[in-house]
């Protein structure tokens, strides 16, 4: 048998991705930066064009699970590897192209044209792959390197972005940089995930196990049985909601010197299959703007209600006609590229055809789910904001908060409502201050809650509080 020695790079991302919460939190601070030369080939403008010019369709969680359970047999693996590589050149030529559709003076923009070349690099590293079928072992490692160099490039692109159109906001109207990033940044979800699923089912593969002397099940890298890749199939939203819970508090507690507390309800040993980190980030900026609001309205004895409520079994199975609008679009999922195109004159017409013929059911009317309420006495949200809670804020600063922001400070609080909880670290690799009064949480989070068919719904009490309702639906039943 071929005797295979991992790179660093990717043992750091199996410690972040394939276990369970508590084990990644234990080893956070592994995450070793080893770069191997990778073989890449030169792209050109016809590459670009020619893999744009493919159309992307809705990824679903049951794509990311069709292998099975782990550990995966050699062939299940290269079916893996296969299929991330079917589909990654065409979703990276997308970026690509809709960054190049920008207006010219704002790609020049060196943190734009840095994610820019980014794209590029990873492409060249996946164009030497695209025309061959991977078939043995030592292919299948040498890919999964490619897969680690792509998440570990695109792990800052957020805040690289946020910078870059901070520099460039006089060059672009706010409601076109909104547009482009929710777009660019659901996109990014796919591209992500596709990548760090098969690096944790290379992990977590039979022949991969055989190669490791140290693979166990007391091994702390070793992925949890209900683990398929990054996906928890037996996911507890109480677990997460209490870990939120406490990384919240000691945040709150540090700025304002109290901390609320929460009172959870409902289902609380309930579980389906899902993210986890999604849900971890999701429910750390909901539960983070709770927080905010309770302390700052001088509420803070006043208990955060958090009910987690399953999608009911009868409404599953039975009632065809209220699941019949549930669906999941490319525009859910940022793979239309309408708002780069909007700069050269896309037709409407065009992109709503478009979207109608790219809907689909994100899995079968089977699938569990769950709604989780968090509810506030925080005195609720302004009528005045309440229209742009789902903008980035950033793009609504004026030029002394522009300056504070790029100089690595803060906006004010009384100007735009930012304060020290915005410093907790965003999802994908982002430093823990590099997102902080950026405006980004809500939004990125109500991206990450649609992109596998759920959402997120506000109803605020002015002078009273917020109820926000989280839904997500699982993978259904996984064998």
């Amino acid at each position: 048998m071929i005797q295979v020695q991992r790179p660093l790079i990717i043992q750091s991302q199996l410690i972040r991705l394939c276990c369970p919460l508590e084990t990644r939190l234990k080893h956070a601070s592994f995450r070793q930066r080893h770069h191997r030369r990778l073989h890449t080939k030169t792209v050109t403008d016809d590459d670009i064009a020619r893999l744009a010019a493919r159309p992307l369709h809705p990824l679903t969680l049951a794509d990311l699970i069709k292998n099975g359970r782990p550990p995966l047999s050699a062939s299940a693996l290269y079916n893996s590897a296969n299929f991330t590589l079917s589909i990654l050149p065409a979703r990276l030529a997308h970026r690509i192209q809709s960054l190049r559709n920008l207006p010219f003076i704002v790609v020049s923009n060196p943190h734009i044209h840095k994610i820019h070349n980014n794209y590029l690099h990873s492409l060249s590293t996946l164009l030497p792959w695209a025309e061959k079928e991977i078939k043995t072992l030592e292919d299948e490692v040498k890919f999964t390197e490619v897969m680690a160099d792509l998440v570990q490039t695109h792990a800052n692109t957020i805040s690289i972005l946020a910078r870059g159109f901070l520099e460039a906001r006089k060059y672009i109207s706010p409601k076109e940089v909104t547009r482009f990033l929710d777009e660019h940044l659901r996109a990014r979800i796919g591209t992500r995930l596709i990548a760090e699923q098969h690096i944790a089912l290379h992990f977590s593969s039979q022949p991969h196990q055989e190669l490791s002397s140290s693979s166990s099940s007391e091994d702390p890298s070793h992925p949890s049985s209900s683990y398929i890749g990054v996906i928890d199939t037996n996911l507890r939203p109480a677990s997460i909601i209490q870990h939120c819970e406490s990384v919240v508090s000691e945040i709150c507690e540090l700025k304002y010197g109290v901390r609320p507390h929460i009172v959870l309800t409902g289902e609380p040993d309930y579980t389906f299959a899902h993210v986890p980190v999604h849900l971890e980030y999701i429910l750390t900026e909901l539960l983070k703007n709770a927080f905010r609001a309770t302390v700052e309205s001088g509420m803070e004895r006043e208990p955060i209600e958090v009910t987690i409520a399953p999608l009911p079994e009868d409404l599953l199975c039975e009632d065809n006609e209220s699941m019949s609008d549930e669906v999941i679009s490319n525009i859910d999922q940022g793979n239309l590229d309408v708002a780069s195109k909007s700069f050269t004159g896309q037709d409407a017409s065009d992109t709503a055809s478009a979207v109608a013929s790219e809907m689909i059911r994100p899995l079968a009317r089977s699938t569990p789910g769950v709604t989780i309420r968090i509810r506030d006495r925080g005195g609720g949200i302004s009528p005045e904001n309440y229209a742009h809670i789902w903008d980035y804020s950033f793009t609504t600063f004026n030029e002394e908060q522009v300056s504070s922001t790029l100089s690595g400070g803060s906006p004010s609080k009384s100007s735009s409502g930012m304060d020290g909880l915005n410093a907790i670290s965003g999802p994908g690799g982002d430093g823990a201050n590099s997102l902080a009064g950026l405006g980004y949480g809500l939004p990125l989070g109500r991206a990450y809650a649609e992109y596998f068919g759920g959402g997120i719904a506000v109803q605020s009490m002015w002078g009273w509080g917020t109820d926000v309702y989280l839904s997500l639906r699982g993978v259904g039943k996984v064998d």
